[in-house]
């Protein structure tokens, strides 16, 4: 079963569950459908993520090299 990478990440930023390797592996989804959307139609081009989302994925690479 497919999981749903938004609900993943909306239920992580809203603590109603555990920030883990299944919520950046969603982020890392979501941000590469959003690139794919981004080159293929101007539309999408001054998309992006809310802050909170940018956030958490710099705090992915703090856990990283920390």
């Amino acid at each position: 079963m497919e999981a749903n990478h938004c609900k993943i990440l909306e239920q992580s930023l809203n603590g109603e569950r555990t920030v883990d390797e299944q919520t950046f592996d969603s982020l890392e989804i979501l941000g590469e459908r959003l690139e794919r959307l981004k080159k293929n139609s101007l539309f999408f081009g001054k998309i992006s993520f809310s802050p909170a989302v940018e956030q958490l994925a710099k705090s992915r690479h703090a856990m990283a090299v920390g």
